[in-house]
């Protein structure tokens, strides 16, 4: 215990001596020439705790000087500093930026100008701002044609080929990234060259160009591994693009070979714990090929990592997680992942608000300061004619405010309980369908160990029905649990899985074909049941009595809804048909069960015997008041 608390407190006053020499550090600056000041900055800009505080500190410094150019290479390396380390808002990198260029384009340099246009529409398409995106690029292009700047335009038009893409008009992303391939490779600049691929990879998967994707992939690892091979992170991200359009084509096993590979080249350069976050695509692949196993240790194994890093902005690899629980039975923990994919989703948007706030408070320190001085003298001159006004509105807006925040917080906890509740119900009754079919299961095999031991046939063949019967009313629980509609059942799916399962029973596979001519029709489970029986006694009948000494035939089954009450059902085979005064076979069980439901559902039976056997049904799917 003496030790651990020592242990700390060594801890504790390291922590504190490093802080101070960092604050000694940085006092010392204030002494050095502007100019070393920002040459410091260009290389450390990696630097997450000294440069940002030197940069303004150095600005600030700056703000009585005339040099337009001084001020423009300031504003400059602090963006470069946003830009690598990400931790501020998208605004932040932005703001530096437009600083930058209004300082440059007071001077003559273009190249610096066009360069900066170039980085400004970067900045613009990591802030989601489109539109500025674009029409900084193309004014960047503008200033490189007219000075003829090859390695200008390939990067301008490879940020181009980024812009569309995210836009989503991947045919322009690919034109516009085909433009920049042969400025690329004259100035040799592989390293951007084989970034370039990346739109082509995910355009063309996108395009559903498959083989175009996997193409520019190979390029791009070719290259890398001829030209570059020290930009290690380049294969990285090649495998793991090439992943998602294996995924998209379907490709599984080959999308887990590269996603594999991608997290394998990461472990390497950085480390295991580093690249954790990358298993969640394995999981992904995983999940999609039914191996639960496997999609859970992944999956768990990357959103832990995620967790570690402190990055609440994932969603959808808690959403994957809860489907892989949910599918492995741990429906605690599925509804537990749900309940954070969506808790994240509300903390995205909380976060977009409280980020607004952090970045005035940015703005005003790195450099608004004589529109600030200008604002306030302003304010004071007003003030005296708006003060009770504002004072009015301001209480009205309060008081809005409050009444606003009680009932969005009201609203969001109730949606939250109701979701969650949601959930859980949609999971049990999914769970209960799930063990009423394997209850039905469990029926259906006892009926068939004992058939199996009688030697009377009218017995056996009774026996065998009533298996078939639990059969067809086990299929439609089987469909419910595995469906998206807990409500209601696909029924031309479900006779197919019907008569596939009669065809077994009877060894009549090769015998009998049998045809469902019908569109795809959901009923509800009170009628899809007696349907469901009613069609099981016609084909066991059928297959009984319409095709002796193994003759071949064909049966067919439709059911549509003609009209908002109606349902018109229709078996139809090309057997022997009835013969004209001869006994009824069978017990008649079936027949009588036939009727029974039909009068449930409100129908009426039209039985046709001419070129084998025709049966009619007519049901009214409302009973009249």
């Amino acid at each position: 215990m003496k030790i651990s608390t020592i242990s700390f407190l060594l801890t504790f006053l390291i922590s504190i001596l490093g802080q101070s020499q960092d604050i000694k550090k940085i006092d010392e600056f204030k002494t050095i020439p502007i100019d070393s000041c920002i040459s410091w900055m260009r290389d450390n800009f990696k630097n997450i705790d000294m440069v940002h505080e030197i940069g303004l500190q150095t600005l600030k410094r700056s703000q009585n000087i005339e040099s337009d150019s001084t001020l423009a290479q300031i504003h400059e390396e602090l963006s470069n500093w946003h830009a690598y380390n990400g931790l501020f808002s998208p605004d932040s990198t932005v703001y530096h930026s437009e600083k930058a260029l209004e300082f440059y384009k007071k001077g003559i340099n273009k190249k610096k100008i066009g360069d900066t246009y170039e980085i400004l529409s970067r900045n613009y398409l990591k802030a989601r701002k489109l539109e500025k995106s674009q029409e900084a690029l193309f004014k960047a292009i503008s200033i490189f044609e007219e000075l003829k700047d090859d390695e200008g335009l390939g990067s301008a038009y490879r940020t181009l080929g980024v812009l569309y893409r995210v836009m989503k008009d991947y045919k322009k992303s690919i034109d516009y990234t085909n433009k920049a391939l042969p400025f690329l490779k004259k100035i040799e600049n592989y390293a951007l060259l084989g970034m370039a691929q990346f739109n082509l990879i995910i355009s063309y998967g996108e395009l559903g160009e498959f083989e175009k994707a996997y193409k520019a992939t190979d390029y791009c690892l070719e290259l890398v591994k001829q030209k570059i091979p020290e930009e290690v992170f380049i294969p990285v991200k090649a495998h793991s693009y090439r992943g998602e359009v294996y995924v998209r084509a379907k490709n599984y096993q080959s999308a887990l070979k590269d996603y594999i590979k991608s997290w394998e080249l990461c472990v390497e350069i950085i480390g295991e714990e580093r690249c954790a976050t990358y298993r969640t695509e394995i999981g992904q692949v995983y999940l999609l090929q039914k191996d639960y196993n496997k999609a859970l240790e992944h999956l768990s194994a990357g959103v832990e990592a995620y967790e570690k890093k402190g990055q609440a902005t994932i969603i959808q690899q808690y959403k994957d997680l809860s489907e892989c629980y949910s599918n492995l039975g741990d429906f605690e923990n599925a509804i537990i992942y749900k309940e954070k994919a969506n808790s994240n989703s509300i903390q995205v948007l909380e976060e977009k608000i409280a980020n607004l706030e952090t970045e005035a408070v940015i703005k005003y320190e790195t450099g608004k300061k004589d529109e600030a001085i200008a604002s306030q003298e302003a304010m004071l001159e007003q003030k005296g004619r708006v003060q009770t006004l504002f004072i009015v509105i301001a209480s009205l807006l309060a008081v809005l405010l409050i009444a606003l925040l009680y009932f969005f917080n009201k609203n969001k906890k109730t949606t939250l309980i109701i979701k969650a509740k949601n959930t859980e119900n949609e999971l049990l009754l999914k769970e209960i369908h799930h063990r009423v079919k394997n209850n039905l299961e469990l029926v259906k095999s006892l009926i068939s160990l004992q058939s199996a031991d009688l030697e009377d046939s009218p017995t056996k063949d009774a026996m065998i029905a009533s298996q078939n019967r639990v059969q067809s009313m086990g299929i439609i629980h089987q469909k419910l649990y595995q469906g998206d509609n807990l409500g209601s059942i696909d029924m031309k799916d479900y006779f197919v899985n019907l008569s596939d399962g009669i065809l077994d029973t009877f060894n009549a596979e090769n015998k009998v074909k049998i045809e469902c001519a019908m569109d795809k029709l959901e009923l509800d489970v009170d009628t899809a049941v007696p349907i469901g029986l009613i069609v099981n006694e016609l084909l066991t009948n059928a297959l009984k009595y319409a095709f002796p000494e193994n003759s071949k035939g064909k049966i067919e089954i439709s059911l549509s809804k003609p009209n908002p009450e109606t349902l018109t059902l229709r078996v139809v085979d090309n057997g022997i048909g009835k013969v004209v005064g001869s006994s009824p076979k069978g017990t008649g069980f079936g027949s009588q069960l036939v009727k029974l439901l039909t009068l449930q559902l409100n129908g009426i039976m039209e039985e046709k015997n001419e070129n084998g056997t025709s049966i009619l049904f007519q049901f009214k799917t409302k009973t009249a008041a």
